[in-house]
Order: C-alpha cells, then structure tokens, then sequence
C-alpha cells in the first residue's frame, strides 16, 4: 500500500484547510486510517485516527475544531481543520493500518501546515 498525502499550505489564524491522503495498491487490507503531526524540534503525536467502521478518535488538543473522515471506495481519508491555530503548525503525516493481522502501519510523505498569527 502506498499513500499520497496533499492539501497542506499556509492559512492564517483562524482559517482552514482540508488535508487528504489516498491509499493505493493492496488497499483490501485497509483498516485504521489517521493522522499524527510533528512540529519542529517535537516528537510526533496523534491528531485523529478513523477505523474502517467509522469510529473516530481525536486528540484533545484538535476536538471541537478538527473532523476526520473516510471515503472507503475512494481508500481517502480526509482532514477538516477549521479554527486553525499557530500552534497547529506542523509536518502531517497520514497513516493506514494494513491486515490480515499482524497489522502492518504504512506512513505517508508528510504535508506541511503552517498557521500565521
């Protein structure tokens, strides 16, 4: 499976963006899709995760102001950022879990999002 993250830029404070990551290849086997971010000199944490169900996770940082979500025929899984915040400012990685277990996570090139004050 390989994946191809877009959607990243440069948006003021208070703006939004819509990150996308389409999965291609053996995408029969994908199950959990999410995002992490990783801001300069930062460890990578998790932003949102979306299980092939559709049950989703969030970090508490993001609740409120970020929506995951999955299009299941298309192998996307999608990024809503509204209310952006310089803090937001990050390289964003997207993610898919890939079965028959053990489950495998294959990464994405990541996607700058930097947020202007």
């Amino acid at each position: 499976v390989q994946l191809q993250a877009s959607g990243g830029g440069l948006v003021q404070a208070g703006g939004s963006l819509r990150l996308s990551c389409a999965a291609s290849g053996r995408t029969f086997s994908v199950h959990t899709m999410g995002w992490y971010r990783q801001a300069p000199e930062k460890q990578r944490d998790l932003v949102a995760t979306i299980t092939s169900g559709g049950s989703t996770n969030y970090a508490d940082s993001v609740k409120g102001r970020f929506t995951i979500s999955r299009d299941n025929a298309k192998n996307t899984v999608y990024l809503q950022m509204s209310s952006l915040k310089p803090d937001d400012t990050a390289v964003y990685y997207c993610f898919v879990d890939v079965g028959p277990p053990p489950l495998v996570r294959v990464w994405g090139k990541g996607t700058q999002v930097t947020v202007s004050s």
